[in-house]
């Protein structure tokens, strides 16, 4: 057994390289092998969001506060709050974050495939972040 207390894994600023806005993440838990699950919280204040990126493995989301929009490449924008879990599965090209005016946090989980959960693409427009 490991127990991780609360506080013990510092936050970081979210890199403004792919996220756009203010962004904290607070790592959560990195299995050790042979496991390859990764998690962390993720706060976006209003206007915060992720750049375009696709999950080798996928990736879920667990809404615990606020209130964001996540969208799937080709697909409409989704409203998502607490208590919602959204899947993204291997590949699926998307992005998330809050809302306009109200902060999300949120829990990623993704596994690793080669020691790599993400890959990023270009920044959500301010253009597509706003259609609705």
């Amino acid at each position: 057994m490991e127990i991780s207390r609360n506080g013990s894994r510092p936050a970081n600023k979210g890199s403004d390289e792919y996220f756009t806005g203010s962004v904290r993440v607070d790592p959560l838990f990195q299995a050790g092998d042979p496991a390859r699950v990764v998690g962390a919280s993720v706060t976006f204040e209003p206007g915060a969001r992720t750049a375009w990126h696709t999950h080798p493995l996928g990736q879920t989301l667990i809404v615990t506060a606020g209130c964001g929009w996540a969208q799937r490449e080709n697909g409409s924008i989704e409203e998502i709050q607490p208590g919602d879990v959204v899947w993204f599965p291997p590949g699926e090209k998307h992005w998330h974050g809050a809302t306009a005016t109200t902060a999300l946090t949120h829990i990623a989980i993704q596994e690793q495939l080669d020691g790599k959960t993400v890959d990023w693409m270009e920044k959500v427009s301010d253009e597509q972040y706003l259609t609705q």
